[in-house]
């Protein structure tokens, strides 16, 4: 079917495809020599499984091009920063914190996230918000860009104006701001992702609905998605009128793999602060609503105990949530497997290399995912 106009299309003229790579291989090569990009296999594969299927979506409805396809990594990274917010970058790359993943119900309504940034990337809105500074250094524009992101990040006025400095600082601001318009295309474009990625579409609502309730602590810098992405009553009315219309299909629904993916985002976010892990510990004994948000407080105190060096309690209040997991009614396979990785992980904390090394060995990957890898190679090292 012929495509409408997107608004994008203007970025081309503003800044080339070509440029746009190189300019998110720059950002890209000095954010990851900064400590807080997360590489934890479990939770990163967790999200690539959201993405891939988006970006897949993306290509079938012909959203991203030859010329996008041949040259963007259509990457998604994880930024260990308690903050509620995510964003695209130049070239193909988004970046999620996981303070977002801990504040999601379910899969649906952060897969909604990633598909409205995903949005921004094919529709060219970066390069259309950057293109007026074509005429500076791909070099300054990046250093500019990262300035933003660290700004972004602290939450403080301070460092965003030491980061943001001159005419050219404050148009670039506007990369991580984009227009009205732009947003709502996003929203558009997005939610057309969400449901060809084979995602409840009613999650971008849901998720629109989070964020509005939690608009009151926005100026705190916990919330700055809610400062580059605003909420207006339009954005959130359309979000609901497009769930209305997708009916009973669109209505996402909780699994127990995500409320493991919350969870261990919420002990990740918090693995240098003794007090918060051992909080996480003693909340495991308390009584939970759901059985999911049982398995979920074992999950997340298992993590806790890792980080606390209790190898030996961290396998035995893992046993306890496979237990309980495996009397769910149906199973879930994914959500289980997360769980016996988590028993080879407590075993690695208690120095138990080889055990943790037999434990892999019986765990089978998921299909396309490489999410074992990591910690599978820590457990032959330490065998």
């Amino acid at each position: 079917p012929p495509r409408l106009p997107a608004l994008g299309d203007a970025g081309a003229d503003d800044l080339s495809v070509g440029d746009e790579r190189r300019l998110g291989e720059q950002i890209m090569r000095e954010a990851r020599r900064d400590p807080a990009l997360l590489d934890d296999p479990v939770l990163l594969a967790y999200v690539q499984s959201l993405w891939r299927p988006l970006v897949q979506a993306a290509r079938a409805r012909g959203d991203i091009d030859a010329s996008l396809e041949r040259l963007f990594p259509w990457e998604v990274f994880l930024v260990q920063d308690r903050s509620v917010n995510a964003f695209a970058l130049p070239g193909g790359y988004v970046g999620v914190h996981l303070g977002l993943i801990a504040i999601t119900n379910n899969r649906d309504q952060l897969a909604s996230v990633l598909a409205h940034e995903l949005s921004h990337i094919t529709q060219r809105h970066i390069a259309r918000s950057i293109g007026n500074a074509r005429s500076a250094s791909l070099v300054g524009l990046a250093a500019i860009l990262l300035g933003v992101l660290a700004a972004s990040r602290s939450g403080n006025v301070d460092v965003a104006n030491a980061a943001i400095m001159g005419g050219q600082g404050a148009a670039m601001q506007g990369q991580l701001n984009f227009s009205r318009e732009m947003e709502r295309e996003a929203d558009r474009i997005g939610f057309a992702v969400l449901g060809g990625g084979g995602f409840a579409g009613g999650g971008m609502a849901q998720m629109f609905e989070r964020l509005q309730g939690n608009a009151a602590v926005a100026d705190s810098g916990a919330f700055p998605y809610l400062r580059t992405h605003p909420l207006t009553v339009e954005r959130i009315s359309e979000a609901r009128n497009r769930m209305l219309l997708a009916g009973p299909a669109g209505t996402p629904h909780a699994t127990l793999l995500h409320s493991l993916m919350q969870a261990r985002a919420r002990a990740l976010m918090d693995n240098k602060n003794a007090q918060a892990l051992q909080r996480m510990t003693s909340a495991a004994t308390t009584s939970t609503a759901t059985p999911g948000e049982r398995v979920a407080a074992l999950y997340q105190a298992a993590l806790a105990q890792v980080q606390l060096g209790q190898g030996a309690a961290a396998e035995e209040t893992t046993l306890q949530a496979l237990r309980q997991a495996q009397a769910f009614a149906p199973r879930e396979p994914e959500a289980e497997r997360v769980l016996l990785l988590m028993q080879a992980e407590a075993r690695l904390a208690a120095g138990d290399g080889a055990g943790a090394w037999r434990l892999l060995e019986a765990v089978a990957p998921p299909a396309a995912s490489n999410a074992p890898n990591t910690t599978t190679s820590t457990a032959a090292a330490a065998a």
